[in-house]
């Protein structure tokens, strides 16, 4: 947090020929009022010393025994950096408690009953603000409906997205779809002259922080572009931590913010059949590993009497194999344990999802595509003044213990192919369970993650394989990844498992023609 802090500061007073008083107060000019977590103080940093520098002398980064010290930027010489890091050379003091603020952000008093409410999320997988218990909101962030259907009814359990509708919605739009009251025409109820018989299913992800969708908008950190309206969006980025589901592959439905465009699987089930409004969840966290069985039992929302079937999206990609741990291989998930998580984790399902509901097992990412891609290229706190490449980012952090993956995110071509050979272990015992296992209430279907044909549909389009990853932290698909791989998974879905799609809906011009201003999200 201090090198990046630091960073971006040194960088702002470099581009505008400032102080870097004036810098400091940029940026916090910049920040929306109440996340100006580190006010502007009076300090020195002299332009000679980078952030690492800064950060070590002010004692917020060390370097313990026998360890080696760890720095973003190329090390000045030996003797300079122990002149440097001299206590006299700074008026640090200040500075030091602001970042010691930094790195404790919730002992701030206007932050603290935001990071409150993160944690109870976080712990629960639940919306905050959910007045009728049925675990869906009217609320945006927090885990509300960007996460999952939004409610249009939050004092009534009984209302919520994807349930059957109670008397086929006569009175009342007891599933939120937006389709409810009878046609005076014959007295028919719209649901039921539109809905029953259409096949209509919800789509649930139970993943990791690719399927949550985790982005940092790299105008956080490039001076060039730094304008108050880069960080308008960090209160709601914050309160998603740091995920943007209401965009991602399989959950999106709002138009992109982030680049590129959002097409995900929930649109594409939306757009076959409007009976499916508003039947999406995402239970997807940063970190999440094939151990998932508490999160559904906590975030999952199905009935099995009472609702619609599901098509669950089981899609923990690569963090069974990721880790920052200096023995990163030993820390991997063993085939032996993903079957034993992902078999407990499907009986689990079984015993709660309604009939007729589908799950497909979806394979670990092959990582080396990010070390092959994005090594030698410029990280956006780089770009300024050439200097920081995506393969000195991994090092610092692999050299703090916070890299999202040591085993791919090295510049050990052994370590990254046996991390590879793990993840290819562990997609066979997906596929394994895909072949072998029965359910009684879903069946069951296994796919590759696909990045080999998106990488090969972007370039067709005239793009570069390294745009398809995020490029802040260099390891999460984009949202040009996450847009293309839609559009692979469907085909495929058309192809060789047409029955999870469900029909298409012959009825979908007059809903939209009758309902077209109920249907907002």
């Amino acid at each position: 947090g201090c090198v990046l802090v630091v960073s971006v500061i040194e960088q702002l007073a470099q581009w505008h020929n400032s102080t870097v008083k004036a810098a400091m107060e940029r940026l916090c000019d910049y920040i929306p009022g109440k996340y100006q977590i580190m006010r502007c103080v009076p300090c020195c940093i002299d332009r000679e010393m980078n952030a690492d520098v800064v950060c070590h002398s002010l004692r917020l980064c060390k370097q313990d025994p026998g360890q080696p010290l760890c720095h973003l930027y190329s090390p000045p010489k030996l003797h300079h950096l122990c002149e440097l890091m001299h206590p006299s050379t700074f008026i640090f003091l200040p500075l030091q408690k602001s970042f010691m603020g930094f790195s404790s952000v919730c002992a701030f008093p206007l932050l603290a009953n935001l990071c409150e409410k993160i944690k109870y999320v976080l712990r629960n997988k639940l919306p905050f603000e959910d007045f009728d218990g049925d675990k869906f909101s009217t609320f945006p962030t927090l885990r509300g409906y960007h996460w999952r259907g939004r409610d249009c009814n939050d004092k009534n359990t009984t209302v919520y997205p994807g349930r059957r509708p109670d008397n086929w919605d006569a009175k009342s739009d007891s599933n939120c779809n937006g389709i409810w009251g009878v046609d005076p025409k014959d007295g028919i109820p719209y649901e039921e002259k539109f809905c029953k018989g259409a096949d209509s299913k919800g789509v649930v992800l139970l993943g990791d922080s690719a399927g949550a969708h985790f982005h940092i908008p790299p105008e956080w950190m490039t001076v060039t572009q730094m304008s108050a309206k880069s960080f308008a969006n960090l209160p709601m980025a914050f309160s998603d931590e740091l995920d943007w589901p209401q965009f991602s592959e399989i959950t999106g439905f709002l138009n992109s913010t982030i680049g590129g465009w959002t097409d995900s699987l929930y649109l594409r089930l939306r757009k076959r059949n409007r009976c499916n409004h508003r039947d999406l969840q995402n239970i997807s966290q940063n970190g999440m590993r094939g151990r998932l069985i508490q999160e559904i039992r906590s975030g999952l929302a199905r009935n099995q009497l009472l609702d619609n079937p599901a098509i669950v999206i089981y899609a923990t990609i690569g963090n069974d194999v990721c880790n920052g741990e200096r023995d990163t291989l030993a820390h991997m998930t063993t085939p032996k344990e993903m079957l034993s998580n992902v078999v407990q984790a499907l009986r689990y399902l079984d015993s709660h999802l309604p009939n007729g509901s589908h799950v497909i097992l979806t394979g670990l990412v092959d990582g080396r595509f990010l070390w092959d891609n994005l090594h030698d290229r410029y990280h956006p706190l780089g770009q300024l003044n050439k200097d920081v490449t995506y393969s000195q980012l991994y090092s610092f952090l692999d050299c703090l213990q916070v890299s999202p993956c040591s085993g791919w995110l090295t510049p050990n071509e052994t370590l990254r192919n046996l991390t590879s050979e793990r993840a290819l272990q562990l997609s066979n015992v997906l596929k394994e369970i895909a072949r072998s296992e029965k359910f009684t209430n879903f069946d069951i279907f296994y796919m590759d993650f696909p990045l080999r044909q998106t990488a090969e549909e972007w370039r067709k389009m005239g793009g570069e394989p390294w745009q398809l990853i995020e490029p802040v932290d260099g390891f999460h698909p984009s949202q040009i990844a996450a847009a293309l791989g839609t559009g692979i998974t469907w085909q495929k879905a058309l192809h060789e498992w047409p029955q999870v799609l469900g029909k298409e809906n012959p009825f979908n011009d007059q809903i939209e023609a009758i309902f077209k201003d109920q249907g907002g999200y």
